[in-house]
């Protein structure tokens, strides 16, 4: 008797516990783990993935058998099973949502399979199954127990392939195709036939003898003259047979000539024999690659994945930001071609569904992507890459809250395989563990062909506004114009989406807010709207005050729209392109306003953060952060670092090439540290200057930190609920657990929902995993009255 431990999804009553279900015996021996299935459980059927087999069972009732199988071949392999379990102890969470995490949107939603025979034979051996036809619809509730454990042996001797068609928000891409009907000696008979000056007919009929086995695309037939009315006579004298076949999507929108790996300098080629050294002996080493912007850590990365795979293993590269991802995919792609595969929220769900499975059978090798891309099926790892390992989209938001840098950790030491940490500007915490010998330190101190960095100035906007009321300083302001006068391009940095930070009436100060939130609305001039970034309502900009009736009503701060408005108006001539979240919404927009600035038919490029990490065009000269100060004002211990880090990498952006790069940062804060260190890309200086400051407030890498996060949309419930876990986080655990809160959080109200939270700082507290455990179990009761509560390991801000 074979039993299947089964891991259910009941949203109210979650457990990292298997329930016990009985595999028929048709099916025992074709069931694995990874497989999902649809399982009784109570008076509903609901979906489950199998993390085991077993020939017995605690359970001592009688057990129910599997209802239906839902796969047909494991969509999770044995080591993501694994980290899933390690997952949801080292977050907090559910083993069934890290099992859901790790899987494409596209197999999140409603889908249907394919059964596709690979041969004839096959094909006429299976009547039952098949019925003639080379592919059918898999329908698992009108297939006998019989005739679906013949389909499970037919799947697992690779005698059928069984492919999944999306059928929502994708479908299979399906060409005309076209293959020989006719012997040789009677596609030869025909050609006597044909006019002499039919000459597609006669370029047809020699590709026909020339590859008598091969199945041709109408598309490709196009590229050589052969058109559709030209097969459609062909199919008509029977030399063809028309047919359907699936395309593969192809999420790349350009083609990339092929490249050479680089002649390294001395820092690159250390760095690299290091990093292949621990491929090539299967050693899980940890390294730091900390190089200055423009010091070539990329190459480092394509010569170290081109070792990996020449030992026939494979490489993960992640990326923060689908902004670099073209770039970045684009290099690859040009070293390492069709072998690489892309993982981003930009793609559709069916290119993200094809690329995985390019990726689970092997096809892809090269995997490069943003955070989810860390759970690629990926086997035999010889490399792991994560680009810009400072940047916070590395940090899951929600549940399972994990930090890609730890999973990635996790399987490298399951692959035995390296980890590269690459970054101008490390975390603190990386960088502290480097120090302590835990990480390798690898430094790439120079920009490639020694090109000094960027001469960064400092203006101060107090000064300035005291002159005038612009955004842009009179510096700054003249830099422009004489990098327009040179044609060469300019970078401005405003981290504001929107026209305008907010609306306020003049003569009662009345400024309109969201009525779920406690924020106040952002001005989008575009839309007409003012929008809440929090929860997306929106509603018209009102030409007069709601409450005192005043025309006087007007924005005040500025958002990237107001600033591409402002700077049209200064500089007439200058073609300007603005890059965030607004202009970015529909597909393939990012890479077209790349592309377009990296063509030069731009000369400004304007925008959020998202313009200042990692993109690489040699012709910018001149890099203006417009209001330097944002990160700082943010009530949070990360915030001089996040400050910094901003500020180095967006300097970075300029003087890449030949030409000497020039960075004016404005602030009205001109004396902060991370300013002032940021002006010099200091590094060493700011990492000593800020630990000081942790090490002092108790903060990591000095102390470890929990976040729990209580919401419900009463706020005496979640203030009461949340001083309830105090006391029992005071009774068990120990006096040296600082234990902050509870407190609302900085904004208290988002979406008509409450927020409290508590912070724990410890440097070691051997019971804290069980006793949150405890309130992980305990909060799943309370979520039926409205109430939840979050668990956050190692949050990235307090806020």
């Amino acid at each position: 008797m074979q039993i299947a431990q089964v891991i259910v999804d009941i949203p109210t009553s979650q457990t990292n516990n298997p329930f016990s279900y009985l595999i028929p015996d048709n099916l025992s021996g074709q069931v694995s783990p990874g497989m999902r299935v649809q399982v009784p459980f109570g008076s509903r059927k609901i979906t489950g993935f199998i993390v085991a087999i077993t020939d017995r069972s605690e359970f001592q009732g009688k057990l129910k058998p599997i209802s239906s199988l839902v796969d047909l071949y494991p969509v999770i392999n044995q080591e993501l099973l694994e980290l899933a379990t390690w997952m949801a102890g080292q977050t907090y969470s559910f083993k069934i949502n890290c099992l859901q995490t790790m899987l494409p949107g596209g197999m999140r939603t409603k889908f249907k399979k394919k059964l596709i025979a690979k041969s004839d034979q096959i094909r006429d051996d299976n009547p039952q199954i098949f019925a003639g036809q080379n592919e059918v619809d898999y329908d698992r509730a009108h297939y006998s127990s019989n005739l679906l454990s013949q389909i499970l042996n037919l799947q697992k001797t690779d005698q059928i392939k069984v492919e999944y068609e999306l059928t929502t928000h994708a479908k299979p891409v399906m060409m005309a195709a076209f293959k020989r009907q006719m012997t040789s000696e009677a596609l030869k008979a025909e050609s006597q036939h044909v006019r002499s000056n039919a000459i597609a007919q006669q370029h047809l009929l020699k590709l026909l003898l020339d590859h008598p086995d091969e199945q041709f695309l109408q598309s490709k037939l196009n590229q050589k003259g052969i058109s559709s009315s030209t097969t459609r006579v062909a199919e008509q004298r029977g030399w063809i047979k028309k047919t359907q076949v699936r395309q593969i999507r192809n999420p790349f929108l350009r083609s990339v000539k092929k490249s050479q790996p680089l002649k390294l300098n001395a820092d690159q080629q250390a760095a690299v024999s290091q990093i292949n050294s621990a491929t090539s002996t299967k050693q899980n080493q940890i390294f730091l690659l900390e190089g200055v912007t423009g010091s070539g850590k990329t190459e480092v990365y394509l010569q170290s994945i081109a070792h990996a795979l020449s030992l026939g293993r494979t490489a993960l590269m992640l990326v923060p930001e689908i902004t670099l991802t073209p770039q970045i995919v684009g290099r690859i792609r040009s070293r390492f071609g069709d072998q690489v595969a892309m993982l981003h929220s930009a793609l559709s769900n069916g290119e993200r569904f094809d690329e995985w499975q390019r990726i689970n059978s092997g096809q892809a090798k090269v995997v490069v992507g943003v955070r989810s891309a860390v759970f690629a099926p990926l086997t035999n790892l010889g490399l792991i890459i994560i680009d810009e390992e400072h940047d916070s989209s590395y940090k899951q938001a929600d549940n399972p809250r994990y930090q890609t840098r730890d999973v990635a950790k996790w399987r490298a030491a399951y692959h035995h395989c390296p980890v590269v940490l690459g970054s101008a500007t490390p975390s603190l915490e990386s960088r502290a563990r480097a120090m302590k010998g835990v990480y390798r330190l690898l430094r790439l101190p120079h920009r490639i062909n020694r090109h000094a960095l960027p001469h960064v100035s400092i203006i101060d906007m107090k000064i300035e506004m005291a002159k005038h009321h612009s955004a842009l300083s009179t510096a700054l302001s003249t830099a422009i114009s004489d990098r327009l006068a040179k044609h060469e391009q300019i970078i401005l940095l405003l981290n504001r989406r929107g026209y305008s930070s907010f609306l306020m009436c003049r003569d009662c100060g009345y400024v309109p807010r969201c009525p779920n939130c406690d924020i106040s609305l952002t001005m989008h001039k575009d839309t007409g709207t003012l929008d809440c970034h929090y929860c997306g309502h929106k509603e018209p900009i009102p030409r007069v005050c709601p409450q005192c009736h005043s025309k006087r009503i007007g924005h005040y701060g500025m958002g990237s729209q107001q600033l591409e408005e402002q700077v049209k108006e200064m500089f007439p001539t200058a073609r300007v392109l603005r890059m965030d979240v607004d202009t970015t919404r529909r597909k393939g927009s990012h890479e077209a306003i790349i592309d377009k600035f990296g063509a030069h038919k731009a000369d400004i490029l304007l925008g959020t953060q998202m313009i200042a990490k990692g993109l690489d065009f040699p012709e910018v000269t001149l890099v203006g952060v417009l209001n330097a100060d944002s990160a700082l004002a943010f009530p949070d211990f990360r915030s001089s670092e996040r400050t910094f880090e901003l500020l180095t990498q967006v300097s970075g952006r300029a003087g890449r090439a030949d030409k000497t790069g020039e960075v004016f940062i404005q602030t009205f804060n001109p004396d902060h540290y991370a300013i002032q260190l940021a002006q010099t890309q200091d590094y060493e200086r700011f990492y000593a200057t800020e630990m000081r400051v942790r090490h002092d407030g108790k903060y990591p890498p000095y102390y470890f930190t929990v976040k729990l996060t209580g919401s419900s949309p009463n706020e005496n419930q979640t203030a009461a609920e949340m001083y309830a876990i105090l006391n029992f986080l005071k009774a068990n655990l120990s006096k040296m657990a600082i234990i902050l809160g509870p407190t609302p959080k900085t904004i208290t109200r988002i979406n008509n929902r409450y927020y409290y939270q508590i912070i724990i700082k410890y440097q070691n507290e051997p019971h804290l995993k069980a006793v949150l455990d405890q309130v992980l179990l305990k909060s799943q009761k309370r979520q039926r009255h409205g109430l939840q509560i979050a668990i956050d390991n190692e949050p990235l801000d307090f806020m």
